[in-house]
Formats: C-alpha cells, sequence, structure tokens
C-alpha cells in the first residue's frame, strides 16, 4: 500500500472588523460586541471606534488587536516608551494618567457591586503619585540569542514567552532604565551567557541593587567584570545561584537596602528578593492613610493580618499598645521581629506564625482581645479569615477592619462575607494607583462593626 500523503496546514486567516468601543476591562483591554459575541481589543479605548485583527476566537468571545483608530478618543495619548504594544510589562501607556485612575475606579466599584453586592458609603479620593520611574522593584528576564547573535534583557513580551528587545523602560528609574543596553553587554562577554536567566532590581533609598540568577558559578574572569561594573555604575552586585535563601550580596559584601517611613520614625530593612511594595511614594501614603483610617487609640491592641515584613506593624506599633503580626511565614515573621527590635518597638509586637488561608475563629480568639485588624493579603485574599470572624460574637469581633487589596475581584468576594455574614458596613473604598500605566489595581476599604 502507497504511504498517504500528509496534509498540509493552512494558516488559518482570522477577519478585521470595525468595532465601537464600549469599555475597558480589568486588563486595560477595549470592550465590544460583533455578531453577539463580546471582543476584547488590545490598544482601544472606550468610545473610539477601531479596526482590528481578530487574533483568537473562543466560543463566546473573541481577543482582537487594533489595527487602526477610526475615532480617537479625547484621553488618548502617545506612549512614552517605543517598546509600548510589544512589551508586556505596561498595558495603558497610551491613555491619560488620569483616565487610568478613573477607569481603575469603576473596575472596584462594579467588582464590589456585582460580586460582593455591596457599595461604599464613601469614594475615598485615589493614591496617587509619579508616574514615571516609580518602579523600584522589578524582575527582568534575560535570554542569549544565538542567532541574533545578542543578549536581551527586559520584561517578557506581551502574549508570549519571548524577552522584549528593549533598550530602555520609562517605569523604572532612569539610572537603571540606563543600564539595560549595559547590563545586555556585560552578560554578553561573561562565561555564563547562556545561564543567567533573570536579574532581579531593587532600589533602596540609599542604593540600587542588582541579583543575577546566576545556575552555573562565576569564573574568576566573570567576577572581574562584575565587580567592575558594579564600580562604574554605582550599584551593588547580588547573586542567586540556587534557591532564595542562596541569594547573597557579591560586590560590596556588605550591601543593605532600607526604606524610611518618616511620618512614624520607621526605617525598614529588607532585602532585595524580598516582597516590599514596588512603589516607595506610594507607600508611604498608603501606611498613612490605613493608619488613621483604623483610628487607634493610645490603649487598644491591633492585628496586622499577612504583616510580612512589618511594612504596617511597624507603623501601628507607635499608635497602639501592641500589635499582633500574623505571617504563613516563620522566615518573615524572624524577619518582622528584627525589623521591630531595629525600631525599638519590639516591647509593643508579637509575631505568629500562622496559615491564614485556613485560620478558624477558634485561632482568632486564641490571639486575644483584638480592636481592629489590619488585613493585607497577596491576591487570593483573605477568604478563610473573613469567615473565621462572621463565626465570632459580636462583643469578639473588631469595631474596625482597614482591609488594603492587590485584587479587586478578592476584595468584593470578601466584602460579601463582611457585609452580608459578619455584621459589617463598608464606610469606604477607593482605589491605589501603585502601578501606573499598568491594568493592575491596588485598593482599600475600611469596613465598621455595625
Amino acid at each position: 500500500m502507497g504511504r498517504r500523503r500528509k496534509e498540509q496546514r493552512v494558516p488559518r486567516v482570522f477577519p478585521v472588523v470595525q468595532l465601537t468601543i464600549e469599555s475597558l476591562d480589568m486588563e486595560g483591554r477595549g470592550i465590544a460586541h460583533h455578531d453577539g459575541k463580546v471582543v476584547f481589543v488590545e490598544g482601544a479605548l472606550p468610545f473610539e471606534e477601531v479596526r482590528a485583527d481578530v487574533i483568537r476566537e473562543k466560543s463566546n468571545y473573541n481577543q482582537a488587536r487594533t489595527t487602526e483608530v477610526l475615532k480617537a478618543s479625547s484621553e488618548r495619548v502617545e506612549p512614552k516608551c517605543a517598546a509600548f504594544g510589544m512589551c508586556g510589562g505596561c498595558a495603558m501607556q497610551h491613555i491619560n494618567p488620569r483616565a487610568q485612575i478613573a477607569a481603575k475606579q469603576r473596575v472596584l466599584e462594579d467588582n464590589l457591586q456585582r460580586i460582593g453586592q455591596v457599595k461604599p458609603e464613601v469614594i475615598l479620593r485615589p493614591i496617587a503619585g509619579p508616574t514615571w520611574g516609580y518602579r523600584y522593584r522589578a524582575r527582568l528576564s534575560v535570554r542569549n540569542v544565538h542567532k541574533k547573535g545578542e543578549v536581551l534583557v527586559g520584561f517578557r513580551e506581551k502574549n508570549g514567552s519571548y524577552v522584549a528587545n528593549m533598550t530602555a523602560c520609562e517605569v523604572l528609574p532612569k539610572h537603571i532604565s540606563d543600564l539595560l543596553p549595559k547590563l545586555r553587554e556585560l552578560i554578553g562577554l561573561t562565561s555564563i551567557a547562556d545561564h543567567i536567566p533573570q536579574i532581579e532590581v531593587a532600589v533602596g533609598q540609599a542604593n540600587s541593587v542588582l541579583v543575577f540568577r546566576n545556575l552555573l558559578p562565576l569564573t574568576p574572569h566573570d567576577e572581574h567584570l562584575f565587580r567592575a561594573f558594579g564600580d562604574a555604575h554605582g550599584v551593588d552586585m547580588w547573586l542567586q545561584p540556587q534557591g532564595l535563601d542562596s541569594v547573597h550580596a557579591f560586590h560590596p559584601q556588605d550591601s543593605t537596602l532600607f526604606y524610611d517611613l518618616p511620618e512614624f520614625g520607621i526605617r525598614m530593612p529588607y532585602r532585595p528578593t524580598d516582597f516590599t511594595q514596588v512603589n516607595f511614594h506610594i507607600n508611604r501614603v498608603l501606611v498613612t492613610r490605613a493608619v488613621r483610617m483604623l483610628e487607634i487609640k493610645p490603649e487598644e491592641r491591633v492585628a496586622d493580618f499577612f504583616c510580612g515584613l512589618g511594612n504596617f506593624t511597624l507603623p501601628l506599633a507607635t499608635q497602639a499598645t501592641h500589635v499582633v503580626g500574623i505571617e504563613g511565614s516563620t522566615q518573615l515573621t524572624e524577619r518582622a521581629l528584627q525589623n521591630a527590635k531595629a525600631n525599638g518597638v519590639e516591647d509593643k509586637t508579637e509575631f505568629y506564625c500562622r496559615n491564614l488561608f485556613e485560620v478558624t475563629a477558634d485561632e482568632l480568639r486564641g490571639l486575644g482581645r483584638l480592636d481592629k485588624y489590619l488585613v493585607d493579603p497577596p491576591r487570593d485574599g483573605a477568604d478563610a479569615l473573613c469567615k473565621a470572624l462572621a463565626q465570632l460574637e459580636r462583643h469578639e469581633k473588631p469595631s474596625k477592619i482597614v482591609y488594603v487589596s492587590c485584587n479587586p475581584s478578592t476584595l468584593a468576594r470578601d466584602a460579601n462575607t463582611l457585609v452580608h455574614q459578619a455584621g459589617y458596613r463598608i464606610a469606604s473604598a477607593g482605589v491605589v494607583n501603585m502601578f501606573p500605566h499598568t491594568a493592575h489595581v491596588e485598593s482599600m476599604a475600611a469596613f465598621e462593626l455595625i
């Protein structure tokens, strides 16, 4: 029998459509309707008419990319970064910064109403700050592209795994952005150019750190290159040969990082791979507002759930008689205690390691009487904590909760529990523009016991 001829796959050609954009989604894409389906359109703004290529078809929605703006929004601006549209780091540089904040506020309110079935009594004024050069913490990808004979250093491309070919980044501090071409040259000169997959950037108040993930040891020549680079450009060079525990200062070996919260007299030491807010300017305002919203009295005991290194715990300790910090990592609680000692508030703080994604009402009771809560969870939110709180008797519950969120949908879910099951009202809520030009929505809300 003859061999069956293999059929050749013909690339599918998707249609070009003309669309009227109605709103923005949580990823900064325009939303339109066409032929009875929702279309998510990259690079399009509300009330614009655009021509777009459909790049993906699903059963109940399509994805498209703007190719021509037929009728532009008054909020459209020229993107500042040459890599915008290719780089996956930003999604909203084509939108006026004020309109970006308004769009994020609408996302927050929509989630609270649709998911949480709640409406804040007061909409807080947005917390905003610098829109360029604000990103003091970042993870850059690295790839040695042999076919092109060059090393790429930057964020990953939008909708892909490749490293964007970029020589500058407008959201990084300028002195770090200016290093991107020089970092490409440095890595290309090393013996392990194929074995440095990423660089962590951490900019403190006194110095800047670059952490190189080196999968192979540096040779003596590589070490010389790294020391010379750090000296020439005024950055501290760190290495990470294995897991996070292996991160260490290489040159200079006494390198440290810190940021200040001057209103509370707090200086926060941290390591370059620690979780800290990317924007020091916004973080200062955020901490101040959160503490003020709690309205702490000197005799009150306060809890800081998901306390991390103590970003909120230590400022709270300057106001309350005692603060309990709870985190899911023993390493973090130990570091938080060290930070408390460094700031002279160890007698007013204590830290516990608990799995806050499985916390129970009895565990909350075991912490003793707590008058106020500060809750700052990761993207998954604080579902178990809010459900456990709902099971407490009224006299066991805190009179006020300030919830700082990096995901409006999980905030809305938890607000539903607090309002409809735990007996609270949502007194206020508002956005925190921690990540300008991205679709990332940070927010905060205050809940008061009825």
